[in-house]
């Protein structure tokens, strides 16, 4: 159902000459969904799209059945939280956050009751009443969480929200996020810590040049990438041996000892023949321990996809 979705169809943005994003198809279910690529890739340009801040040169976009270019019916619906430090230092931060609401039309009673739950909820009561202009990086991030999420909208739109995060308060955050997705809302992110992003996005869109290169479940990404090879590491009693075995098998690429010397890591490009391969090795007598993937995570697909730019 489209109302449940973000979908862009056909999506193309430019600034004068410069591209933003091209040709983007997306749909976009509920739950957190974390957008990957290095800078200028058009993570922020895709967000700014979604939220109403820019509109597209053509295609079009609908946000859970609302079109971005219906801004007030959208942000009924739709939080965002930028990665610019745009907060005004000379107020405090539960008065931040009040005055957002109040642009939302709520009455000031109502807007201070939402701030300070939102504020509890993203762990800073402590400082309410102090300036932003006393807050640290991490306390700046989370006021602007909280303007985000004080309205409680379906959609939570997060630009670099993890950055100066100490562990604990990230870890909390996180917990955020999954508590939202499992309310059946959407969390659109964007991060470069990337094997967080691994650990709780229930779906990930890479880009890079502003194209989609592969979208979804990591685990499933990985599978439609059939130009690279896919890497294993076999955990085995004689690696020397075993690597001289696949040396002799067509579907492998590269064979080499793993200098951690965990065992062989092993490229192919056939991985059911690879599997086949591994088991009429340990047929024949040699003790393999365990056959691990070593690239179903976003790091590696990172790697593969956008070259390793940060």
């Amino acid at each position: 159902m489209s109302d449940e979705l973000i979908l862009f169809h056909n999506v193309s943005k430019f600034y004068g000459d410069v591209l933003g994003v091209n040709k983007v198809d997306l749909r976009i279910p509920s739950g957190i969904t974390s957008l990957v690529g290095p800078n200028g890739s058009g993570k922020t340009t895709l967000m700014n799209l979604m939220s109403g801040l820019v509109h597209p040169g053509s295609g079009s976009i609908t946000v859970r059945g609302i079109s971005p270019f219906a801004p007030e019916k959208l942000m009924r619906i739709l939080g965002y939280a930028t990665q610019y430090d745009a907060a005004p230092r000379g107020v405090t931060g539960f008065g931040f956050v009040v005055a957002g609401l109040l642009l939302y039309g709520y009455r000031q009673a109502e807007a201070e009751r939402r701030a300070a739950l939102a504020i509890e909820t993203v762990s800073l009561t402590h400082a309410a009443q102090r300036k932003i202009a006393a807050y640290s990086k991490g306390m700046r991030q989370r006021i602007r969480l909280a303007q985000a999420i004080a309205h409680e909208p379906a959609v939570l739109v997060l630009d670099e929200p993890l950055n100066g995060l100490d562990p604990l308060v990230r870890a909390e955050t996180i917990a955020l996020f999954r508590n939202y997705a499992a309310q059946g809302r959407h969390v659109i992110l964007s991060s470069h810590v990337l094997q967080e992003v691994d650990v709780f996005s229930d779906q990930v869109i890479l880009i890079a040049n502003g194209m989609i290169v592969a979208e979804g479940e990591i685990r499933n990404v990985r599978d439609e990438i059939h130009e690279h090879p896919s890497q294993f590491l076999l955990h085995c009693q004689h690696p020397a041996r075993v690597a001289s075995m696949l040396f002799d098998q067509a579907d492998v690429t590269e064979v080499k000892i793993d200098p951690g010397g965990r065992g062989v890591l092993v490229m192919t490009r056939q991985r059911e023949a690879f599997a086949a391969a591994v088991q009429r090795i340990a047929l024949n007598g040699e003790e393999i321990d365990g056959v691990m993937p070593m690239d179903e995570n976003v790091d590696a697909l990172y790697e593969y996809l956008i070259g390793g730019g940060k």
